[in-house]
């Protein structure tokens, strides 16, 4: 076995994994692809170049980016650390100047003895060495089938919009029932009596349906056509699929478009009028443990406050936790939770690691925890020492638990608390429940030996 660890890709995933590893005393061969070529999202020759927002998200123990970026500061990550050195102000946010990070941390890099940085395209992987592939939701074409090579599927996955993603307990069940498409007969013969102790039971069916009348329809269409939303860049413009077309275009075709696709109410009886809805909204299953919800159809590009403002107008989430806003843009990324086990290793080939938003974690904090853990379990592999699942009470090990769980929707996530195991009581109070698993969380982190 060679004496060095590869790592492709110099972005946050990358630059966060080379550093783990280079602390602990092994070498780095970090290849980066810029200047000789660039994505069509990138421009300059740094490492660790941010393209969209200059923000880490919150930095609150109440928000689980903010919990996650703790975690990372107890791990000594480089990349918090330089974010946290030349932060600018954001109120409750991490925010950098990212001209200036991407510089401190390509020097920082380039500084360290036990890395060498190689600035070339890698289109070749080494199955016999052990490597972390960190390459990002825009790797190039060549590399992109080296990858399908090397993981036996046919592509790597894309997608241009997902729908967003609520907490159960949010929804309105006075509002909200349970049931599939034409289940029609069954819905007539039982009463309101037993259909609320059904869902008292919680006897759960493949949806939670959330009906709607004439005029709860009409000001949901109007509030949706008049939405901002977001903008999307020059390349990413022409990958908009008819089949994965997002909600609000398909709704400015016509009043009633959304009624006879996305929203029909054919095959329903809302319990609480024994007719049929004008419109109806479903939510299916998203995780294994069944406390997520995606919005069936609801593909979007719309700015985030404005989902939360609008789809809020659907009746029964009026109170709804977003766990994760729809987002459209080209994302290049594997079925991790098929191919990759609860350390970002491939599971057909223990010498190859994957990091990055390429995993499906999506976010730059979510991106440097992948590559720490990427990082350190390389090491301990090439150590022949045991290998490091973090907690899933830890965001950094919920999110390597998401990824790494078979689910046949898989999609990209970001953190939050939904991916957290539940506390054993149920707590009303968001913010004390969200400080009762941010304390846990890090106990946690604390009990983790790591050298």
């Amino acid at each position: 076995m060679k004496d060095y660890i590869n790592v492709i890709g110099g972005g946050l995933a990358g630059c966060e994994a080379a550093y783990q590893i280079a602390k602990r005393g092994i070498k780095v061969k970090l290849y980066e692809m810029k200047p000789n070529k660039f994505s069509p999202a990138h421009s300059n020759e740094n490492l660790a170049e941010i393209v969209c927002s200059n923000s880490f998200k919150s930095n609150l123990h109440t928000n689980a980016c903010g919990l996650l970026k703790e975690e990372l500061r107890a791990l000594d990550s480089l990349l918090i650390k330089v974010a946290d050195s030349i932060k600018v102000p954001a109120g409750q946010a991490l925010a950098v100047d990212r001209d200036e990070f991407a510089k401190i941390v390509t020097s920082k890099i380039e500084n360290i003895e036990n890395i060498q940085i190689i600035r070339q395209e890698c289109e070749k992987i080494n199955k016999d060495e052990i490597t972390i592939i960190a390459t990002g939701p825009l790797t190039s074409d060549s590399l992109a089938q080296e990858i399908a090579r090397i993981t036996g599927i046919d592509k790597l996955y894309f997608y241009d919009a997902a729908a967003p993603i609520v907490t159960k307990e949010s929804i309105n069940f006075d509002v909200a029932f349970w049931g599939n498409r034409y289940d029609e007969e069954r819905l007539k013969d039982e009463s309101i009596d037993d259909w609320k102790k059904r869902i008292q039971e919680n006897v759960q069916e493949s949806y939670i349906n959330l009906p709607m009348n004439k005029e709860e329809y009409e000001n949901f269409w109007k509030e949706l056509v008049n939405a901002e939303v977001a903008t999307l860049h020059e390349f990413e413009k022409k990958e908009i699929f008819e089949g994965c077309m997002p909600i609000e275009i398909m709704a400015k075709r016509g009043i009633d478009t959304l009624r006879y696709g996305t929203l029909k109410p054919v095959g329903f009886t809302d319990p609480r009028t024994g007719k049929r809805p004008y419109a109806l909204v479903q939510l299916r299953q998203d995780n294994k443990e069944g406390n997520l919800f995606n919005l069936v159809g609801f593909q979007t590009n719309l700015k985030f406050g404005e989902q939360k403002r609008v789809f809020s107008k659907i009746p029964g989430m009026q109170n709804a936790e977003f766990v994760k806003y729809g987002v459209m843009h080209r994302n290049t990324y594997i079925n991790s939770s098929k191919l990759l086990d609860g350390t970002y290793n491939l599971k057909t080939n223990n010498n190859i690691y994957f990091a990055g938003q390429i995993t499906g974690v999506e976010g730059y904090v979510e991106s440097i925890s992948s590559g720490l853990v990427a990082g350190i379990n390389s090491v301990r592999q090439i150590k022949n020492e045991s290998k490091i699942i973090f907690p899933k009470e830890t965001v950094i090990g919920a999110l390597s638990n998401y990824i790494s769980t078979p689910n046949e929707k898989f999609q990209p996530m970001n953190a939050n608390f939904g991916i957290l195991p539940s506390l054993p009581e149920k707590i009303k109070d968001k913010k004390l429940k969200y400080t009762k698993l941010a304390d846990i969380a890090i106990e946690k982190i604390k009990e983790i030996n790591i050298v």
